[in-house]
């Protein structure tokens, strides 16, 4: 054969740079599709397991097709540049694709269940994904042919080539949130058609390979091509692992992936270049042991880890990618330092490398597709995430101790096997976030599937919190909490007195569709967590006054649901969700918002739920227009914190319906949560008017990648949010005019629109730090309407606060206490005040009296014995 001679540095520099930009533009593919794939499914794990093992597929599969059908083309380079440049043209249509098939799928399969549905989709996504994958697979024993007889060795193209994926799996992290998902593609596809262009530049410059017919080298053995999938495999378990339980207690799962990912490669990159020194029998006798170990303990860091990011202060994204980078980079390192070695010391074993290289990262890659499916779908759902990492463990020792010459390290086996039994669950809630749930006494309960982890724990009071995924949640028994989310059907179901039916996009523990027990309507709910189901179920069932009983539960996710559904409703709720998690913001698209409205009665009512702190002003004002281009004479309602964004079916938000009913209401005093009729129209905003013409596209997202760059810098200013709101609501006037409040009832609205003017503006003083100014309007809030649960909740607040500041005898005590209560009868705070107040006074029937008070109010509150 007459080869490639030329072995001069700017050859080999040229190579190495090439590839290594080669693989950074590909993993900077991978994570863009993860995110795509995150928004299309709404559940990031699904994302994270079909991008990685459909790349890993494709990879593998290209390489052994590459070296099976391609190995004796006379100018590789020119295949390989066609390559990366159609891979780059793919990339920019795979959008399009994806989002075609979306809607062929809801036309053909949408009324079949959700596993079946998922299970299409996933199929559908893992080929979309295999198909370029498997093209970029082709350019490794491309690149072998190039370099085989040059002065390159496979361990140097592999360091190099991975080292430049480190990179490229970190580079979309910092574009999203800078220019969003379509131009972060558009900037990464670029660089791939330029690089396929100096590929192209760089073969002009090259000789002609000359092939002869003796060249042809056998493949490894079948035994060797097997166990080296099954180190694959495990390896991918891993990484599918770690990004779950890592997603849970550090950034968010793209961020994680990216990070965990990076590690992979550089540390693959470390040991695939130090493998070079040493003895080949010394390296293959210790990496299973140094693997095994390893990633048990990544395991058994998990708290450790967790606490300690907990403790951090970050100023910017950048800051804590680099923070919590660091601390994944220190427990996952030394398992990717591994798993890089092993290629290149079982290459050095043949004759000839570049054959034997391309079969191995062949199946490789292959065991690692096939393992990370199984860990997604198969073995943590099923065994649970921590024993997964286990199992993956096991299997680095076992099959890696196939080159092992020692047996006597046979030994360190029931070491490992012991860890099944001492590692084999998550640790304690209060273990891993030691701060935000000091007050956990203990977990109730734990589910695990595809979906998510869902925890619910018990605090040292008795009240009951729903986490999932170990993320922020407002699903708590806490007593205030319990009415912010019943006034999530208060609201909705009294602006449509007339409703029959109400559909909740959203479940949680069961508190919100428990309020809709009051009205005669039939209650619907779609929740996709089983473990959320199972819960408010379980649970919550003391609380949700046994909901679940009392209602249809539909298994299935939201705009899915939407989608296929024929059935209409009077009133869809949108449940309170965390907008900055992965793919939650298409609940708040505008595609989304046409969905809802498409599954309204004439006069149907749609309410979305937010939560004020949770946005910046430009996100907040994206959706309130991404809302308006749907519903144009939408208004909006503040309860608390939570802003509500009403939208009506062919017709203006407005109170006639409820004004029409109010005798009615009113001698139903449960349908208010107490508060009356005028407390909750005088919650009433305005009309949307949002300033911004930019709208939450579900395929091309904002608020997505805006909102956790605003979080981590620590942007997002409620002061600011509050008043913009304050400042855009009419006047009194002008806002009975808009819900058509005659003459008569004028003065009933204006008391409590002013009175939840000036509780907004109390609250906007205390951000500002004037302590006074806030006082002087709640004062004014409370006089104007006393019925209002959240001005007269912060009133007692300040009442006992400002009480258990001054030192009084225990008559003094009693009286300031109860004057607190005459504010507000259900203070929970002041009843439990009382209550060792009379413990002290040894008083037993006042005891028993204030126990029965705090039951009533709370079911699951925890009375403290008397000691």
């Amino acid at each position: 054969m007459t080869a490639i001679r030329s072995r001069n540095t700017l050859f080999i520099f040229s190579i190495l740079l090439l590839y290594a930009l080669s693989g950074l533009v590909a993993l900077s593919y991978e994570v863009l599709w993860m995110r795509m794939l995150s928004l299309q499914f709404g559940v990031s794990n699904f994302g994270v397991v079909i991008t990685v093992s459909a790349f890993m597929l494709g990879l593998g599969s290209g390489s052994i097709l590459g070296r099976r059908f391609l190995p004796y083309l006379a100018r590789p380079l020119v295949v390989f540049a066609f390559i990366e440049i159609v891979v780059a043209l793919y990339a920019l249509s795979l959008p399009a694709i994806n989002q075609y098939w979306s809607q062929v799928l809801i036309g053909t399969v949408s009324q079949t269940g959700l596993t079946a549905w998922h299970s299409v989709e996933l199929i559908a996504a893992l080929l979309f994904m295999l198909l370029p994958a498997t093209a970029m697979g082709l350019g490794f024993p491309l690149i072998l042919t190039v370099i085989k007889d040059s002065s390159l060795k496979v361990s140097h193209l592999y360091a190099a080539n991975t080292l430049g994926a480190a990179l490229g799996a970190l580079l979309p992290i910092l574009l999203l949130p800078a220019i969003g998902w379509s131009n972060s593609l558009y900037s990464i596809a670029a660089i791939g058609i330029a690089i396929g262009g100096l590929f192209l530049l760089l073969s002009i410059q090259l000789p002609a390979i000359q092939h002869t017919a003796s060249e042809r080298s056998p493949r490894p053995a079948y035994i060797d091509l097997l166990s080296y999938a099954l180190i694959g495999a495990a390896a991918l378990m891993l990484q599918v692992a770690w990004t779950r339980l890592y997603g849970m207690v550090l950034l968010r799962t793209e961020y994680v992936l990216a990070v965990i990912i990076a590690v992979f490669l550089v540390g693959t990159a470390m040991g695939s270049a130090f493998s070079q020194w040493g003895l080949r029998r010394v390296w293959l006798n210790f990496l299973p042991i140094i693997a095994a170990f390893a990633a048990v303990i990544s395991l058994a860091s998990l708290a450790s880890i967790s606490a300690w990011v907990e403790t951090l202060e970050y100023s910017s994204l950048v800051q804590i990618l680099l923070k919590q980078g660091a601390a994944l980079t220190l427990v996952t390192i030394a398992v990717t330092f591994c798993l890089g070695a092993w290629l290149p010391l079982l290459v050095r074993n043949y004759p000839d490398a570049a054959n034997a290289g391309a079969w191995l990262y062949g199946a490789n890659a292959i065991g690692a597709g096939v393992g990370g499916l199984l860990a997604g779908f198969v073995l943590m759902p099923l065994i649970g995430t921590p024993t997964t990492i286990l199992v993956a463990a096991l299997i680095l020792f076992v099959v890696g101790m196939r080159w092992c010459q020692t047996r006597l390290l046979w030994l360190a086996a029931p070491i490992l096997i012991s860890s099944f039994f001492i590692l084999n669950g998550l640790p304690p809630v209060v273990d891993l976030l030691p701060q935000a749930h000091a007050n956990s006494r203990s977990t109730l309960f734990l589910h695990e599937d595809a979906v998510a982890i869902t925890h619910v724990i018990e605090t040292d009071q008795g009240q009951r919190l729903l986490l999932s995924d170990l993320q922020r949640m407002d699903a708590s028994t806490e007593p205030t909490a319990v009415v912010a989310q019943r006034n999530q059907a208060r609201l909705p179901l009294l602006l449509h007195p007339n409703a029959k039916d109400v559909l909740f996009l959203g479940l949680g523990t069961g508190i919100s569709a428990s309020a809709a027990l009051d009205f005669d309507v039939n209650i619907t709910a779609v929740e996709l967590s089983q473990g959320a189901i199972d819960s408010a179920d379980r649970w919550f069932g003391s609380v949700n006054r046994d909901v679940m009983n009392k209602m249809t539960i539909i298994h299935d996710d939201a705009r899915r649901y939407l989608m296929r559904s024929i059935d209409n409703y009077d009133v869809i709720i949108g449940d309170l969700f965390h907008p900055d998690l992965v793919g939650r913001s298409r609940l708040l698209s505008m595609q989304q918002f046409e969905r809802a409205q498409l599954r309204l009665n004439d006069n149907g009512l749609y309410v979305q739920w937010l939560a004020l702190n949770q946005f910046d002003l430009a996100a907040l004002q994206i959706v309130l227009n991404s809302f308006q281009q749907t519903f144009p004479q939408s208004g909006l309602f503040v309860d608390g914190f939570r802003l509500a964004m009403v939208g009506r079916k062919g017709a203006a938000i407005d109170g006639r319906e409820l004004i029409a009913n109010i005798d009615e209401i009113e001698s139903h005093s449960e349908r208010t949560g107490g508060e009356g009729t005028w407390t909750w129209l005088g919650r009433y905003y305005g009309r949307i008017n949002s300033p911004t013409e930019l709208v939450e596209d579900e395929w091309r997202p904002r608020i997505e990648y805006h909102l956790p760059r605003v979080r981590y810098a620590d942007e997002i200013d409620l002061r600011e949010v509050i008043e913009w709101l304050v400042a855009q609501r009419p006047r009194p006037l002008d806002a009975s005019q808009e819900l058509g409040i005659v003459q008569k009832d004028r003065h009933s609205f204006e008391r409590a629109y002013l009175s939840a003017g000036a509780s907004m503006r109390s609250w906007l003083a205390q951000l500002s730090g004037d302590e006074r100014r806030a006082q002087r309007f709640l004062q004014f809030a409370y006089r104007g309407n006393p019925r209002d649960q959240w001005v007269s909740g912060t009133l007692a607040d300040k009442m006992l606060a400002s009480l258990l500041r001054t030192n009084l005898d225990r008559d003094g005590e009693q009286a300031g206490l109860q004057r607190v209560l005459d504010v507000k009868p259900d203070h929970l705070p002041t009843l439990r005040a009382l209550l060792q107040l009379a413990r002290d006074n040894n008083d037993v029937e006042a005891s028993k009296r204030y126990i029965d008070q705090l039951h009533d109010i709370s079911p699951l509150y925890s009375v403290t014995p008397n000691t």
